[in-house]
C-alpha cells in the first residue's frame, strides 16, 4: 500500500468506504448497500462516463479512416505515418485519446477492491490494532487474502455483535469465496451471473460505434475481403487479414475465463459488485450510444 500511488487509492477506498457505510445504517444489508452504492458511483461518474463514450465513438470513426489510408498508402509507410498524423490533428484527437480514462478507471476499480476486501478498514474505520486482535481471537490464517472478511464471518459464528456487518444478501453469504466452499451450491449464482454479464458486456463494447453498412456498402465489404484472400493465398500479401477481427473473439473467449478465474477466488461481495457494475455499465453504454447517434443524425440531417 506504500506509495503516492497507493495513498490515493487508500484515500479514495475511504470515501467510497464513508458512502458504502451511509448506505448501509439506512438499509441494514450489506448486500442491497452494495447495489445501491454500484448505482451511486456510476450516477456521481456519469459526467466522465459520457466523456469517455464520446470519445470511444469518435475513436471508432477515426480508426475506419485509419484503415482506409492503411490500405491506400500500404507500400509507403511514410507517407502512411504522416497522413495518419495528420488526420488526428483534424480531428482534434490524440492517438493516446481514452488511456487517461483506462487509467483512471482502474485507479476507480482497485480502490473498490480494496474498500470490498477490506470492509472493516475502510467501512467501519477500525483500526490496525484493532483488527490484528480480532485476527489472533479468531485465529485467522495469515496466508488469508481477505482476513477481514473471515474475520467478519467467525464474530458472526462466534455471536460476536461487535462486528456487525450483515452479510446475508436472498440467502447467500457474501462473506464466502467460492475457491474455499465449492460444496456449497450458493457460491456459484453471483459468480455465474458475472461471467453472463462480462460476455454480454464485452459483445456491447465491441459493436459499439460500428457503422451500420447498407446492403451495397455490405457487398462491397465482402468483395474487398475475397480478393484480399485472394492475395494472401497468391502470396502477394502479408496476412494481416481481419486482424483486429481475429483479436476480437480471442477476447470473447478470454473475458469469461478471466471472470470465472477471479470470481473464485474472490468474496462473493466483491463478485456482487462487478455483476452489477456490469449490467449499470451495460445499460448506460446503451442508452448513450442511441442519445449520441440520434443527436449526430440529427445533426447530419
Amino acid at each position: 500500500n506504500g506509495g503516492f500511488m497507493g495513498t490515493i487509492i487508500s484515500f479514495l477506498a475511504g470515501i467510497f468506504g464513508y458512502l458504502l457505510n451511509f448506505i448501509y445504517s439506512y438499509v441494514n444489508n450489506y448486500g442491497i448497500a452494495i447495489i445501491l452504492f454500484t448505482i451511486a458511483v456510476q450516477i456521481i461518474l456519469l459526467p466522465f462516463t459520457i466523456r469517455q463514450q464520446k470519445t470511444m465513438i469518435k475513436n471508432n470513426k477515426i480508426q475506419a479512416k485509419v484503415k482506409e489510408l492503411q490500405e491506400k498508402y500500404k507500400n509507403d509507410q511514410v507517407r502512411l505515418g504522416q497522413e495518419t498524423m495528420d488526420l488526428y490533428k483534424r480531428e482534434k484527437m490524440s492517438p493516446c485519446s481514452g488511456c487517461f480514462e483506462s487509467i483512471i478507471q482502474l485507479i476507480l476499480f482497485i480502490s473498490i477492491f480494496y474498500l470490498v476486501r477490506q470492509p472493516l478498514t475502510y467501512m467501519e474505520n477500525m483500526d490496525k490494532a484493532k483488527i490484528d486482535e480480532y485476527i489472533n481471537k479468531y485465529e485467522i490464517s495469515q496466508q488469508s487474502n481477505y482476513k477481514e472478511i473471515d474475520i467478519i464471518r467467525e464474530a458472526r459464528k462466534a455471536n460476536d455483535n461487535t462486528i456487525s456487518i450483515e452479510m446475508d444478501f436472498l440467502g447467500i453469504d457474501l462473506s464466502n469465496i467460492p475457491s474455499r466452499n465449492w460444496g456449497n451450491p450458493t457460491v456459484y449464482i453471483i459468480p455465474g451471473l458475472y461471467v453472463i454479464s462480462s460476455i454480454i458486456s464485452m459483445k456491447i463494447t465491441t459493436s459499439a460505434g460500428k457503422k451500420k453498412l447498407s446492403k451495397e456498402e455490405k457487398e462491397e465489404e465482402e468483395r474487398k475481403k475475397r480478393e484480399k484472400k485472394a492475395l494472401i493465398k497468391a502470396g502477394e500479401e502479408e496476412d494481416d487479414f481481419d486482424t483486429a477481427e481475429a483479436m476480437n473473439k480471442q477476447m470473447m473467449i478470454m473475458m469469461p475465463i478471466m471472470a470465472v478465474s477471479v470470481a473464485a477466488i474472490a468474496p462473493l461481495g466483491l463478485a456482487l459488485y462487478w455483476l452489477v457494475n456490469n449490467i449499470t455499465t451495460t445499460i448506460q453504454r446503451i442508452i448513450l450510444t442511441k442519445v449520441m447517434k440520434s443527436k449526430e443524425d440529427g445533426e447530419n440531417e
